[in-house]
């Protein structure tokens, strides 16, 4: 004997609903047998649920597109960084530069190894205080940083900022839709229920090969254990 289960996805969830609301028998004055209130309250569940899904799907995929764009400029900014503060350095070891000025890139006087670029906040951090360091620097008569410059420095410090700027904003709509679609399940969960209910109720008089058929037609859905015979 097949078992009924509500729907465990938001595509499930949705196919029910379409199919509950779409069957003209549930239209008809006559035998109506689900509530014009239960009816009521599933079409804007389903296109709530359905406009959600859909955003999801629009900013989960944008949200991967842009990462791989942010890798690639998180890439090519820790790259021009990292070579910037090693020509800083040896500058600073070679005499050319104060170490005192070390303070102006927020970097100890006594440092000879460049800081942790590793992390997209490493990056962040250490990206504002070295560019705000040399312009601070050659604003005082200091000498510009070459191979590479502190614009070039900056253009790829910028392009990387402002993706990674877009791909938390893109994380945050697809989180949104992801915590809208999480509460309306319980609601179209217990819908779906008292709907299913009151089908098979309607049915319950049939012999079970006709109940389930006509159970099915409004969007019931039933399961056969494992090698149970598929008699219905």
């Amino acid at each position: 004997m097949p078992y009924r289960r509500l729907p465990k996805t938001d595509a499930a969830r949705l196919k029910a609903l379409k199919t509950l609301l779409s069957n003209n028998d549930l239209h008809a004055v006559r035998d109506r047998f689900l509530d014009w209130k239960l009816i009521n309250q599933a079409q804007p569940l389903y296109n709530r649920l359905l406009t959600a899904v859909e955003q999801y799907r629009i900013s989960k995929s944008s949200q991967v597109r842009n990462a791989r764009k942010t890798d690639t400029l998180q890439h090519r900014a820790t790259m021009y960084i990292s070579h910037f503060v090693q020509v800083l350095l040896m500058a600073v070891e070679r005499g050319e530069i104060k170490r005192t000025v070390l303070e102006l890139y927020g970097l100890p006087e006594d440092a000879t190894t460049i800081p942790n670029l590793k992390t997209a906040d490493g990056l962040l951090k250490w990206g504002t205080k070295i560019t705000e360091g040399e312009k601070a620097r050659i604003g005082k008569g200091g000498r510009p940083v070459c191979n590479p410059s502190i614009g070039m420095v900056a253009a790829h410090f910028d392009l990387f900022r402002e993706a990674y700027d877009n791909q938390r904003l893109l994380q945050q709509r697809t989180e949104k839709s992801a915590r809208i679609i999480s509460s309306l399940r319980p609601d179209i969960d217990a819908l779906l229920l008292e709907a299913w209910n009151c089908i098979e109720s309607h049915y319950a008089e049939l012999p079970p090969e006709q109940r389930f058929d006509a159970c099915r037609r409004f969007g019931v859905v039933y399961y056969y254990r494992r090698n149970e015979e598929h008699l219905y």
